[in-house]
């Protein structure tokens, strides 16, 4: 039986889709970007600060399923331009343990919605 996660501390979905999806004790989550979910407004300042608000939006939708970045055993990063990936990756280090971090790829694609330059999925596991 699948549970829909949805949370008002993350941008609400721009397509026919939901934030996450609960099925047993997986997690499945869409893709974030880093739209503001107050305004949603994207915050394009610069590099990290998108990724940092793809981070917590992705924060925010874990808390919805009562799950942490300790639940995360598998992400995606989808990334405009592989130069910034130095960058992106100094960001995402801050929300793991390095020792219990999950597996991940990452992977440069010619567009993203929005023309962001970054988007990350994760699959967790209570």
């Amino acid at each position: 039986m699948k549970k829909i996660i949805n949370t008002t501390k993350a941008p609400a979905p721009i397509g026919p889709y939901n934030q996450a999806v609960l099925v047993g004790n997986m997690l499945y989550t869409s893709g974030q970007i880093a739209l503001h979910p107050e305004t949603m407004e994207l915050v394009l300042d610069d590099i990290k600060t998108e990724t940092k608000q793809v981070m917590e939006n992705m924060k925010a939708v874990l808390a919805a399923a009562d799950m942490t970045f300790e639940n995360v055993f598998k992400t995606s990063i989808f990334i405009s331009d592989m130069h910034n990936f130095k960058q992106i990756n100094e960001v995402y280090g801050q929300y793991f343990d390095e020792a219990t971090a999950p597996a991940r790829e990452t992977v440069e694609v010619a567009n993203l919605p929005k023309f962001v330059n970054v988007e990350i999925s994760m699959i967790a596991v209570k």
